[in-house]
C-alpha cells in the first residue's frame, strides 16, 4: 500500500515570492528520488503554502524524511512563521497517469472525518471512486487518503480551472454529497489550491 505525506507550511509575511522559489528548486533533489512516486508543492492561499506527495512504501517515505528536502526544510526557518506541520497518510486508491507530462496548475485537497462506526463505509466509498476518476481525462492525478488522525480526504490535480471545475461538477463529489449525512462526521474542507511544481511518476 502506498504511503504519503501532507505537509502546511506558513510563509512569513514578505516572503512568499522566496518560499515559492524554494519549493520550486526543490523539485530536482525529489526527481532524484526513486522511491517518490509523486510530489506536489501548492500554494492554499496568501502565505499558505504545502507539499503533498507519495511513496512507494514506508522504508521510500523514511528515506525521504531523512533526505535533502526535509533538510533543506530544516535550514529555511528565516522563510516560515512556524514548524511545518507534517502528516503521515495512507493512499487507499489513487490514479496516476499512464505517460506523464507535468504541467498542472491546479488542484483540490478536501478533508473529512468518517462518523463514527463507519469507517469502513467511507473506506470503500473512496475505494469504488477510483473507476469514475479513471473515466476523467482531465483529472491528471487523484489520491484518496487517510491521515495519521484518522481523517479522510482526497487530493487531486488538473491541467487548468476549467478541468477542475468539471470535475468539481462530476461524479464523485455528486455520489459523496448524496452519502454525506450517512457517512460523514464533519463538514468537507475544501481547499483549492495551485500547483507550483510537481514530479509525476516514479
Amino acid at each position: 500500500m502506498a504511503t504519503g505525506l501532507l505537509v502546511r507550511l506558513d510563509a512569513q509575511a514578505g516572503k512568499e515570492r522566496e518560499v515559492e522559489q524554494f519549493l520550486k528548486s526543490a523539485l530536482p533533489l525529489v526527481e532524484e528520488e526513486i522511491g517518490t512516486r509523486s510530489w506536489f508543492a501548492v500554494r492554499f492561499g496568501k502565505g499558505e503554502y504545502g507539499i503533498f506527495d507519495t511513496f512507494l512504501d514506508d522504508a521510500a517515505r523514511d528515506e525521504h524524511l531523512l533526505g535533502p528536502v526535509a533538510m533543506a526544510l530544516q535550514q529555511s526557518t528565516d522563510l516560515f512563521d512556524s514548524e511545518p506541520r507534517v502528516q503521515r497518510i495512507e493512499v487507499l486508491a489513487d490514479k496516476m497517469p499512464v505517460n506523464p507530462t507535468p504541467q498542472d496548475t491546479k488542484g483540490l485537497l478536501l478533508t473529512f472525518k468518517a462518523k463514527a462506526g463507519h469507517e469502513i463505509e467511507v473506506e470503500q466509498f473512496l475505494r469504488e471512486a477510483r473507476p469514475m476518476v479513471m473515466e476523467e481525462p482531465n483529472t491528471t492525478a487523484w489520491f484518496a487518503i487517510r491521515t495519521e488522525d484518522g481523517d479522510y480526504g482526497i487530493f487531486d490535480v488538473f491541467p487548468d480551472n476549467g478541468a477542475r471545475f468539471i470535475h468539481l461538477m462530476g461524479h464523485v463529489p455528486r455520489e459523496l454529497a448524496k452519502h454525506s449525512m450517512s457517512m460523514l462526521g464533519s463538514v468537507p474542507e475544501l481547499h483549492m489550491v495551485n500547483v507550483q511544481a510537481e514530479k509525476l511518476g516514479v
